[in-house]
């Protein structure tokens, strides 16, 4: 199949939702410093969403500025609890204590995907999703981070929704493409529309 969108990161989640839908998608990651993005934005008061909207466009034009013609995503994921930002654990045992922080308690996944040609957006979108955990035992915690080891660092949450992370969650509110990762359906019904997948 050939590939007619280009990932402008190394985002898992994108990656297999995308592949989960028949969509051929190449890596061509951007060489960007998020957090160099986000300080700025953390003396404004942005909000979560807004952490994720900037990172997205900032992947998403660089790329496609660089690669005339090509069609980019740029995706990004900010994990939040009471509006504060969860960065990503160091460590495991900074993923451990986040996971009894996260325990019984419901906190947010702010997603941002958007759309870039020629180092113009031709479309973005934000979604919102609301993930509240189980009360996690400490014992069934530390199984839990032996069994997924450092890849689940990969997360804020340490907690992939559509994989064994499952487990950890009571309820999702909102759309559950964007508590994985990415909001599927209108990023599908984008790209039809603009011809880049079949409809």
């Amino acid at each position: 199949m050939k590939t007619s969108l280009f990932l402008a990161s190394e985002n898992s989640s994108a990656l297999r939702l995308l592949g989960n839908a028949g969509i051929a998608v190449e890596v061509m990651a951007a060489d960007l410093d998020d957090r160099a993005l986000e300080e700025p934005l953390e003396e404004t008061g942005a909000s979560p969403e807004d952490f994720a909207l900037v990172v997205a466009q900032a992947k998403a034009t660089e790329m496609s500025e660089q690669n005339p013609g090509l069609l980019f995503l740029g995706c990004e994921q900010v994990w939040s609890l009471d509006d504060a930002v969860l960065p990503l654990p160091a460590d495991m045992e900074e993923a451990r204590r986040r996971l009894l922080l996260l325990s019984g308690r419901t906190h947010t996944i702010n997603v941002a995907v958007v759309l870039a040609r020629d180092g113009e957006i031709l479309w973005h979108k934000t979604d919102v999703a609301s993930i509240t955990m189980l009360k996690l035992d400490p014992g069934f915690i530390g199984r839990y981070m032996a069994e997924i080891g450092p890849d689940g660092l990969k997360t804020a949450n340490l907690c992939r929704v559509d994989g064994e992370g499952i487990r950890l969650v009571e309820t999702i509110e909102g759309d559950r493409f964007t508590a994985a990762g990415v909001p599927m359906l209108p990023l599908l019904a984008e790209l039809r529309r603009i011809g880049a997948i079949d409809a």
